[in-house]
């Protein structure tokens, strides 16, 4: 059996799918297995990840009803997967050629249940990416995971297989935050993640995707907060400024619009100014670009927060 099973739902993908298989053929590390969840695809995503399965049989395509991405992964975990360690992959990221390894390193130690690493954001060109996400120096933790959860997106998360099962999976009537509220409950039941301070996910930031919807991103946090509240968590100013300030950096970087990154900052400093602006490179500097944003042309906006 292999030891990595990486599960990748996709849906309408034929534009990024050859980039996402390619970053994993690409590996360092080879012990692995690829389930490419098709979930109901009416564009040419099957035909060519049928290609990449006949060059490698490590890869295998399977069929999925449509019931969204979180089912589709879910399906895949529960009844596909062979290996030992989940790594889960949307269909439009991309992978460090070393992030396998890494986190086959980091799990040899039988204390560590997980791990996740940095996401580089770009829009066009990973080359272009010069976002990071954070990396707590801290233990991953409920209250982290509620202000600016470093784990990001799914595409950056790698668990033990036992683990993810005697969880449940992931809820499937979200839409926005399941990975988030599959975190809370993974870390609030005592599950370990390690992080690991490299880049190991290029992350395609698309002002059309999911990602892009703040309010309904907002609204589902309000069910992730239910959810933490089940394993003692109380929501406090500082990482609701937290929250906010991350809301406000993702609104720069897909250029939502010139007002929206404003909002969310005023909306964080009225919270907490200190937690807001803390640590200063990424407080002041995203209090700073959302004040500029209003009065620069869309196009210089772009150019400067889009990455």
């Amino acid at each position: 059996m292999p030891r990595f099973s990486i599960i990748i739902p996709a849906y309408n993908a034929a534009n990024t799918i050859g980039d996402t298989l390619s970053a994993i053929v690409a590996q360092t590390y080879t012990d692995w297995e690829a389930l490419v969840i098709d979930d109901g695809s009416v564009d040419a995503t099957r035909e060519i990840v049928g290609q990449w399965t006949r060059n490698d049989t490590r890869i295998r395509l399977a069929g999925h009803p449509g019931d969204g991405p979180s089912d589709a992964r879910n399906f895949a975990a529960f009844h596909l997967a062979q290996g030992d360690i989940l790594a889960f992959c949307d269909a439009d990221d991309m992978w460090a050629n070393t992030k396998l390894t890494q986190i086959a390193q980091a799990m040899v130690s039988p204390l560590v249940d997980g791990t996740f690493g940095r996401v580089a954001f770009f829009a066009q060109n990973p080359a272009d990416a010069r976002s990071l996400s954070n990396m707590p120096k801290t233990a991953l933790s409920i209250p982290i995971l509620m202000g600016e959860n470093p784990v990001c997106t799914l595409s950056n998360l790698s668990i033990r297989r036992e683990i993810f099962l005697l969880s449940g999976g992931f809820d499937r009537s979200f839409v926005h935050n399941e990975d988030l509220d599959w975190l809370i409950r993974a870390v609030g039941s005592g599950a370990s993640l390690r992080g690991i301070d490299e880049v190991q996910v290029w992350y395609r930031a698309s002002p059309t995707g999911l990602s892009s919807d703040l309010p309904a991103m907002r609204a589902s946090r309000l069910r992730v907060l239910q959810t933490a509240q089940r394993y003692g968590y109380r929501p406090d100013s500082a990482t609701e400024a937290i929250y906010l300030r991350y809301l406000a950096r993702r609104a720069l970087r897909l250029d939502l619009g010139r007002l929206e990154a404003l909002r969310l900052s005023l909306d964080g400093l009225r919270q907490s100014p200190r937690a807001f602006c803390s640590p200063a490179r990424r407080g002041i500097a995203t209090a700073l670009a959302a004040a500029l944003a209003p009065v620069l042309p869309r196009a210089l906006r772009r150019a400067l927060f889009s990455h």
